[in-house]
């Protein structure tokens, strides 16, 4: 039976009438409604009027199996028939989150336990709370501080947000907790002077250095990064970047936390990002593909050393969530993870990954196209008004706007913004979809900016 009693146009009508949306003009909406899914196969989702598009965006950075998988169905299913809820609080468990947390253990060895989140900006609260806590109890209270970079993403929950190197998310929102300090992003295209590679990678180290002499090492609990920043714009970093950062970190008892919400799972050519670049946190928090979206679960991995800290007799862990390991997304977590590893899904990843990025950069002849990045499947075209100057075009011009409604047009749902294009399909998406999927962005292009 269908639960779904309503046709498009009075789906549209409701949804305007009531539906408050995240992360959009909601007086723009109000005159054009939403973009109604109810269907999804693959790396593509079908609207309600029956047109299919590629998904360009794995739903937001997170539906990284695809769409349609019955097996992801059936462990939600089997679970909520068995137990549907339990929390972890006071010591309880279920089979799920355990065995989840022991996977966890084996995908993140450096990492011996795991407390379970609804998402990435729970998760991030989490690490940064753990991270104070465990300064606190080191007999260190006054590290507190947390650095960040600017265009990072890391949430919209508060403490996440003042984390968030990006001002659009700040705007109105104030005030933000204290204690937050920013870096530059290691984006070459913006913020390299004309430095070599290495110089650049120096630059951005001896930023660091000097920002943690100047507030005092002594004030500061935590660095948190992204191994590629996502949402603020698909910032790879250059090559040897977390190789000069975590040393000055170690240098100065400065805890690392790895955000690996977006990048987690396969997304960057392996696992997770850490291994990609060569690195590892001492703290890691993820989310998205945990469960490729099939239903909502984020946490938090600490270090041995961590967790023997907070673990001190005399003290309650006071921190948690009522959904904190729900055993129906801990099963399904499982679920999605087994297909990850038996389809090596991050192989894909690496290899669609290239093809997106080689494709791509074929639209830097294009005479607004600025810049072409990425790793794996995670990738954005920066469009620009001037490519001499870097000259962004300026906001009122709705460029954003008209980039997504043609790309829809297309054929394909990205995320569009003044930027340009960011592009993170499923990890299994077809060598002829991303194919399909460029030759609509370059379509695009054309007809809004001109050939």
């Amino acid at each position: 039976m269908n639960p779904f009693v309503l046709n498009t146009e009075q789906l549209i009508e409701q949804d305007i009438a009531h539906h408050l949306h995240p992360v959009t003009n909601l007086h723009r909406h109000k005159r054009q409604g939403p973009l109604v899914l109810v269907e999804g196969k693959g790396s593509k989702v079908r609207d309600s009027e029956g047109r299919w598009y590629i998904d360009g965006f794995a739903g937001l950075w997170n539906v990284n199996v695809g769409y349609g998988r019955q097996e992801l169905v059936e462990a939600a299913r089997q679970q909520m028939a068995r137990l549907a809820f339990q929390p972890t609080f006071f010591g309880l468990a279920t089979p799920p989150v355990i065995e989840l947390a022991a996977k966890m253990h084996q995908l993140l060895p450096h990492h011996s336990h795991f407390q379970f989140t609804s998402g990435g900006a729970e998760s991030n609260e989490t690490a940064i709370k753990i991270a104070r806590y465990y300064w606190a109890l080191s007999g260190k209270p006054e590290k507190t501080k947390i650095i960040s970079r600017r265009m990072a993403y890391h949430g919209i929950a508060m403490g996440a947000l003042a984390a968030t190197g990006v001002p659009a998310y700040h705007a109105d929102f104030g005030p933000l907790p204290p204690g937050f300090l920013y870096l530059s992003a290691p984006l070459a295209y913006r913020n390299n002077p004309g430095l070599s590679e290495p110089g650049f990678v120096a630059m951005l180290a001896q930023e660091l250095e000097d920002l943690i002499l100047r507030e005092g090492p002594e004030t500061i609990a935590a660095f948190i990064g992204e191994p590629v920043q996502g949402a603020g714009g698909v910032v790879p970093p250059p090559e040897g970047y977390w190789q000069a950062i975590v040393p000055i970190l170690k240098k100065y008892e400065i805890l690392l936390i790895a955000d690996e919400v977006i990048t987690g799972f396969g997304r960057t050519g392996e696992m997770f990002g850490q291994t990609t670049y060569g690195f590892q946190a001492d703290i890691t928090s993820f989310a998205k593909g945990i469960t490729s979206g099939y239903v909502p679960l984020g946490g938090v991995g600490i270090s041995p050393q961590i967790f023997e800290r907070i673990s001190a007799p005399d003290r309650m862990f006071m921190h948690g969530f009522t959904y904190s390991g729900h055993p129906v997304a801990c099963a399904v977590a499982l679920a999605n993870i087994a297909i990850i590893e038996r389809e090596q899904l991050w192989v894909n990843a690496a290899e669609r990954g290239a093809q997106l990025l080689r494709r791509l950069r074929e639209l830097e002849a294009h005479p607004h196209v600025g810049n072409v990045r990425g790793k794996g499947l995670m990738a954005l075209v920066e469009v620009v008004e001037d490519k001499g100057s870097k000259k962004p075009f300026d906001a009122a011009r709705g460029i954003g706007e008209r980039l997504m409604q043609v790309s829809r047009e297309k054929g394909v749902i990205v995320r569009c913004n003044d930027t340009g294009f960011a592009i993170a399909p499923p990890l299994v998406i077809t060598e002829q979809e991303i194919d399909e999927l460029v030759n609509a962005l370059a379509e695009t292009l054309d007809e809004v900016l001109g050939a």
